[in-house]
């Protein structure tokens, strides 16, 4: 199961066994969002490199969370998924990443696209913590995956009366704590066993387990190593986002939108330094312990 880094930003250390694509002449174009005619050339560019069998994926800074819709749609291609042979998703976020955006796809928009794919019988966005899905910010949810019954927030701590009232309960799971949200996460997935793929936005830690460029959630590794291990001889492919890096944006829609939703992506080296010293360290036990818990290579499971 070697990891494969999808290098934009220079933020991922060097893994075992790794293999590593250089993408840095795209961060300013893909970097936090895109027009779908880029996103469709950056796609084109990868899939045309990727190895024919590989591991978990290394993304970069939370910025780069939508390339996991063109990773799952890759999933879904190598091991033939269809509307009748389904896969599950599910991501570890403190975000839903399930967000208007008109313009394109961007990190925070993604999780609509994979919802509402016919090889999708679910997603489950697991540790949300963020006011994204509070009273304030219900409008900018899509509503579709969510009604459709495709789509199912899991969070602590935050206001969802308001999914009552819009007739949207059934897609929201709230739970006193992320650690009681982590045990009900994992008994359902133990008690369904399906093929699923994995995704992992280290923003859903809280920030003395891993420092991202975004604001953090409170799960610890200790929860997501349960979710991750009940999910033995399930996943069938997987990635993992939220290294940090620094980085100003040349984009001015770009600026404006990140620094609205309080994201740092400027910061001074030293902090820079310690930070990704840290995030190393998670990454090589998140890819040691997905690992252990995928079924097969991509490229073999058929």
């Amino acid at each position: 199961m070697t990891p494969l880094v999808l290098d934009v930003d220079g933020s991922v250390g060097s893994l075992d066994n790794e293999i590593r694509l250089p993408l840095h002449d795209w961060q300013e174009a893909i970097r936090f969002g895109s027009t779908l005619r880029r996103y469709e050339v950056f796609r084109t560019q990868v899939e045309q490199r990727l190895p024919a069998q590989y591991g978990t994926v290394f993304t970069g800074s939370g910025d780069f969370h939508h390339l996991s819709w063109l990773l799952i749609e890759r999933c879904i291609t190598l091991n033939a998924f269809n509307a009748r042979r389904q896969l599950r998703v599910v991501v570890l976020d403190n975000h839903p990443d399930n967000m208007l955006f008109p313009w394109g796809v961007h990190c925070g928009s993604w999780v609509r696209r994979i919802a509402l794919h016919p090889a999708v019988s679910h997603v489950h966005v697991v540790g949300i913590t963020s006011q994204d899905i509070g009273p304030n910010h219900a409008w900018e949810n899509y509503a579709a995956p969510l009604r459709a019954g495709r789509l199912t927030y899991w969070s602590s701590g935050v206001d969802v009366a308001w999914a009552t009232r819009k007739g949207l309960a059934q897609a929201f799971r709230s739970f006193e704590s992320v650690q009681s949200l982590s045990e009900s996460m994992s008994q359902m997935l133990l008690k369904a066993p399906l093929p699923t793929y994995l995704s992992i936005d280290k923003d859903v830690f809280a920030r003395d387990v891993a420092v991202t460029n975004w604001d953090q959630g409170q799960m610890r590794e200790d929860d997501a190593a349960q979710i991750i291990e009940t999910l033995e001889g399930q996943i069938v492919g997987s990635d993992v986002t939220g290294d940090i890096s620094s980085w100003r944006y040349a984009t001015w829609w770009k600026r404006l939108m990140s620094s609205g939703d309080g994201q740092d992506t400027q910061v001074e080296a030293a902090a820079l330094a310690i930070a990704q010293s840290g995030q190393h360290l998670l990454n090589e036990r998140l890819a040691e312990r997905i690992a252990r818990c995928h079924i097969v290579p991509l490229a073999s499971n058929m």
